[in-house]
C-alpha cells in the first residue's frame, strides 16, 4: 500500500508568515544599527571640528570677554581699543600626562600656580583656562611643546596705546574686558554713548571724550619736572574750559599704566584731583572776596582793618607778611591777608557765608562721568571760628576738581557750569546752567586775579602774551593730629587770558621742599605758580588761544594798574 506525505495548506501559510516576520525584524535591526553608527559618526565629526564643548556651546562661546568701543580724545586720537589675544586652555580628557603638561607649561609661562592647575586638570572638567593675554611669542612656544590637550581661543583684550597719559580719566577694565573705573565704567553704564565711526566702517564703534591728548602730554611733562625740581611727593593739575565745563586735561602723579592693571591698586597712584580731599589754603580766598562783593556788602574800594591779629579763645589769626594797617579789597587779595579775609567772612555772617559756599557746590560731592568726587569734609557745627578759618582756606577740605568747579562762575560771567569729560558746546552749557553770581562780581574777580600776577604773590606765573590771572594757596598739612609747618600743600588757581577768559588751570604740589630753584622757600608763589605759568605757555597754542606777543601788557593791564 502506498502512502503520500501531504502538508496542510494552513500550516504552510503560517510558516511563510513566520519567516517573513523574521526577515523584517532582521532588516529593521540592521537599519537601526546603521542609523546608530551614522549618528555616532556624525557626532564625532562635529566634535572634531567644534572642539571641546560646555553647555552646548563652542569654545568661542566659552569666552567671557566683551567687545568694547574705542575711546578717542577730542581730536579723534586713540586712547583705548580692543585687540584679539590668545587664551591658553586645556581639555583634561585629552591630556596624556597631566604632571608633564603642568611642568612644561610652567617652564614657558611665568607665574603659573602649578598645584592649582594640576588640581583643576585632575578634576575632570572639559575646559580649564590656563592663562589669558598671551603674547605671540608665548603662544608660539606653547604650540611648539606639542602637548595633547592644549588649545587656544581668541578673546578680546583692552589696549591703551598712550599708556599712563590719560589713565586717571580713561580708567581701566578687568580680565573680562568690563569697565572698572573712569570713562570705561561710564561707557558700560551708558551704552547709548557709543557712536558708529562711519557708514563704511559700520563695525567700528567709538566714544569721544573732552580730553586733549596734547594738553595731557604737557601736563605730565611739566608736573614731572616740578616734582623733580621741588622734590615733591606728588603733583596734580586740571584744565577746564570755563564756558563749557569741558575738562580738556587732567593729570595726577604718580599715575598708573592701565596696560598693567595691578598698578591701579597702589593708593599712591590714586586720582588726587577728583578723589583726594585737602584744605586748599589761601587759594580759597577767591570765594571769600567773591562772596562779600556779590552780596553787596563791599566793593573794590572797601577796606578791612588788618593792623593786628585776631584773637578768638585760644586761637590767633595773623598774616604771613602783615602790613600792619587797613587794607582795601584789592590789597587784601594781592597780599593774601588772613586777617582781612576772616573779617570779610564775618562781615557776611556765618549763615550767609555758609550758604554762599553751598551755592557754589563746595559742601557737596560733584558728579562726573568718571564718578562722583570724594565727599568734602565740612564742619559738623559751623560756628564763627569755622567761618573765619574757612575764609583763608583751613577747616573745609575739598577735592581740587571741586575747587576748580566752584571757581568757574568767578571767571565766566557768573554761570554755574558743571564739569564734564564728554564734548559739550559752550552754548549748550550756557542754556542749561544756572546763574550763581552777578556778572559784575565775575568781572571784578578777573581784575583781582590779574592784579595778583602783576603786583602780588603770583608774579612767577606771568606768561608773555597770555595775561594770566591767579591766586596762590599754601596749606599746612595735618600730621599726627597737628598742622605741620614742614609738610605743605601748595596750589595755584589760574585763568587766562583775563581780558577774554577761556580756560582755568589748577596746579597742586604735595610737600614740595625748600630748594635753590625756589630760593629755599616752599610756598605756592615759588613752585606751583611758575609751574602753572609754564603749562599755560605750552597749552595755549594747543587750545587755540594765540599769545598776544606784540602787546604783551595790553590795554586791560594798563587800565587795571591805573585804577589800582
Amino acid at each position: 500500500m502506498r502512502h503520500t506525505n501531504k502538508q496542510d495548506p494552513s500550516a504552510a501559510r503560517a510558516e511563510r508568515a513566520y519567516h517573513t516576520r523574521c526577515r523584517n525584524r532582521f532588516r529593521l535591526a540592521c537599519v537601526a544599527f546603521a542609523l546608530s553608527f551614522v549618528l555616532i559618526g556624525g557626532r564625532l565629526v562635529t566634535l572634531g571640528f567644534a572642539g571641546t564643548e560646555r553647555g552646548g556651546g563652542s569654545l568661542q562661546d566659552i569666552s567671557t570677554t566683551i567687545h568694547r568701543p574705542d575711546i578717542l580724545d577730542r581730536s579723534g586720537r586713540l586712547l583705548a581699543t580692543d585687540i584679539k589675544g590668545a587664551t591658553l586652555y586645556a581639555d583634561p580628557a585629552r591630556v596624556i600626562d597631566k604632571d608633564e603638561l603642568v611642568e612644561q607649561v610652567a617652564s614657558v609661562l611665568q607665574g603659573i600656580k602649578t598645584r592649582e592647575l594640576l588640581t583643576k586638570l585632575k578634576h575632570g572638567r572639559r575646559f580649564v583656562r590656563i592663562k589669558r593675554e598671551l603674547t605671540p611669542k608665548q603662544q608660539a612656544e606653547i604650540h611648539e611643546l606639542g602637548l595633547p590637550g592644549l588649545g587656544f581661543i581668541e578673546e578680546y583684550r583692552r589696549v591703551y596705546p598712550m599708556g599712563a597719559t590719560a589713565s586717571q580719566v580713561v580708567g581701566l577694565v578687568d580680565v573680562d574686558n568690563r569697565g572698572l573705573g573712569g570713562i570705561e565704567k561710564f561707557v558700560d553704564d551708558n551704552p547709548q554713548l557709543t557712536m558708529v565711526a562711519s557708514a563704511d566702517k559700520a563695525d567700528e564703534e567709538s566714544v569721544t571724550i573732552s580730553l586733549d591728548l596734547g594738553v595731557q602730554h604737557v601736563l605730565r611733562q611739566e608736573l614731572k619736572a616740578a616734582m623733580a625740581t621741588y622734590r615733591a611727593k606728588a603733583a596734580a593739575s586740571v584744565v577746564i574750559d570755563i564756558h563749557s565745563g569741558e575738562v580738556v586735561g587732567l593729570v595726577s602723579l604718580p599715575d598708573y599704566d592701565p596696560n598693567r592693571r595691578e598698578q591701579a591698586l597702589d593708593k599712591e597712584r590714586a586720582n588726587r584731583i577728583a578723589f583726594g580731599v585737602y584744605e586748599m589754603g589761601s587759594v580759597f580766598k577767591v570765594f571769600t572776596v567773591a562772596g562779600v562783593l556779590d552780596s553787596g556788602l563791599a566793593s573794590m574800594r572797601s577796606s578791612y582793618d588788618a593792623s593786628g591779629p585776631i584773637h578768638y579763645g585760644r586761637f590767633t589769626i595773623s598774616d604771613f607778611h602783615g602790613k600792619g594797617r587797613a587794607l582795601s579789597v584789592p590789597e587784601a587779595f594781592i597780599y593774601s591777608s588772613n586777617i582781612a579775609s576772616a573779617k570779610m567772612a564775618l562781615h557776611m555772617g556765618v549763615e550767609r557765608h555758609r550758604a554762599f559756599l553751598k551755592k557754589l557746590g563746595l559742601t557737596r560731592r560733584v558728579p562726573t562721568e568718571i564718578g562722583e568726587t570724594a565727599t568734602p569734609i565740612v564742619p559738623a557745627h559751623w560756628q564763627k571760628l569755622n567761618t573765619m578759618t574757612i575764609a583763608f582756606g583751613h577747616g573745609l577740605s575739598v577735592t581740587p576738581l571741586q575747587m576748580a568747579t566752584a571757581s568757574l562762575p568767578l571767571f565766566n560771567g557768573g554761570i554755574g557750569v558743571q564739569p564734564t569729560f564728554l564734548p559739550r558746546l559752550r552754548e549748550e552749557a550756557a542754556q542749561t546752567s544756572p546763574r550763581v553770581l552777578k556778572a559784575q562780581t565775575s568781572a571784578s574777580m578777573l581784575k583781582l586775579m590779574r592784579l595778583n600776577v602783576l603786583k602780588g604773590t603770583a608774579k612767577r606765573a606771568d606768561t608773555p602774551g597770555y595775561r594770566v590771572g591767579g591766586k596762590t594757596g599754601t596749606a599746612e598739612k595735618v600730621v599726627g593730629g597737628r598742622y605741620s609747618k614742614s609738610a605743605l600743600l601748595t596750589n595755584f588757581l589760574a585763568v587766562f587770558p583775563t581780558d577774554a577768559p577761556e580756560y582755568l588751570v589748577l596746579v597742586m604740589l604735595d610737600e614740595p621742599q625748600r630748594v635753590a630753584a625756589s630760593n629755599n622757600a616752599a610756598t605756592a608763589g615759588v613752585n606751583a605758580a611758575p609751574t602753572a605759568g609754564k603749562i599755560i605757555g605750552k597749552i595755549g597754542p594747543i587750545l587755540g588761544v594765540a599769545p598776544d606777543l606784540e602787546d604783551a601788557k595790553g590795554q586791560f593791564d594798563a587800565k587795571l594798574l591805573a585804577s589800582y
